[in-house]
């Protein structure tokens, strides 16, 4: 059992904060529930490993306190899944006194923390604070690592990694994908003749372009390095698309950089089952590449599509 003294105050902050008690025992969910309620985050509960993985996949979790000895799927094999299928998800074990599972084992198999029953509130309370305060730092890195430094949009690793997940997920879902691959025409020269300070506000502005021609929280803008760009395009079609990169090709030119102009390649990102999956988005990009070669042939400040 749980001493349950509520705090005086919930901490605002904690409220985006999605935690889910896995117990067997019903009294033991009902006062977790309480009390990780009182700590103010939103607390979902679960009887089982199964009932947790069913809420797993229908509600975006941050943290699961889950039992370790329960009937069917425990909590080991709770934590074995949730480490393979939900890795922005942390797992806290926790155990009673006479059970043999150890804190390096919980470790070992992915948990971040471990704790014995009876759970004492104030020890669960620094534990989940902690946890939180771990996750939100690790965020925060996690963003900086996939942000350029200098126009602050997604950089090369972000595009990289996802890239094959949305590829993936418009093949599962039927909905189409475009990506537009984006070159500053004539930029070594515009950097040479007005200095790398002008040639930063290019690339700026252009980044700035990109957000404001796409779909907030849809699309993704990428700064693949130097002055090539990339945009996806989820739910697109190659006329929709082809008028969202127009669109940004007008907008760069109005800004009048000198003799800066875009070319764009804008491709179909349709999955070629014969091929492995690497090898098809490495195609897919090669395609994208090549579109926007074809467009700077083709005399620059132009679009060239492929479906």
């Amino acid at each position: 059992m749980v001493q349950i003294q509520l705090p005086k105050k919930m901490e605002d902050k904690n409220n985006s904060v999605v935690i889910l008690v896995v117990d067997d025992d019903e009294l033991v969910r009902k006062t977790l529930s309480v009390l990780i309620s009182s700590f103010g985050y939103h607390c979902l509960v679960a009887g089982d490993g199964v009932e947790a993985i069913a809420v797993l996949k229908s509600t975006a979790v941050d943290l699961v306190f889950s039992d370790i000895v329960m009937p069917g799927m425990d909590g080991l094999e709770l934590l074995n899944h949730i480490v393979e299928s939900y890795k922005e998800t942390d797992v806290i074990i926790s155990t009673g006194y006479h059970e043999k599972a150890s804190y390096s084992e919980v470790i070992k198999a992915g948990a971040i923390d471990f704790i014995k029953k009876p759970i004492d509130q104030a020890e669960l309370e620094a534990k989940l604070a902690r946890a939180v305060r771990e996750r939100r730092m690790m965020r925060e890195l996690e963003r900086l690592s996939m942000q350029d430094g200098l126009t602050s949009i997604l950089n090369r690793r972000a595009f990289d990694e996802r890239f094959p997940d949305e590829v993936e997920r418009a093949h599962r879902q039927h909905y189409p994908l475009m990506l537009a691959i984006i070159d500053i025409d004539n930029f070594k020269e515009y950097n040479d003749e007005h200095g790398h300070q002008a040639g930063d506000k290019v690339l700026i502005n252009l980044a700035e372009i990109l957000k404001v021609c796409t779909r907030e929280s849809v699309d993704l803008c990428f700064r693949l390095g130097g002055d090539e760009f990339a945009v996806l395009l989820p739910q697109t079609n190659a006329t929709q698309g082809t008028e969202i990169v127009q669109r940004i090709l007008l907008s760069f030119v109005e800004r009048n950089f000198g003799t800066t102009t875009l070319s764009i390649g804008l491709v179909c990102c349709k999955r070629n089952e014969s091929l492995l999956k690497e090898q098809d988005e490495r195609a897919i990009k090669e395609r994208a590449d090549q579109a926007m070669y074809d467009a700077k042939k083709s005399g620059k400040n132009c679009v060239v599509t492929r479906v």
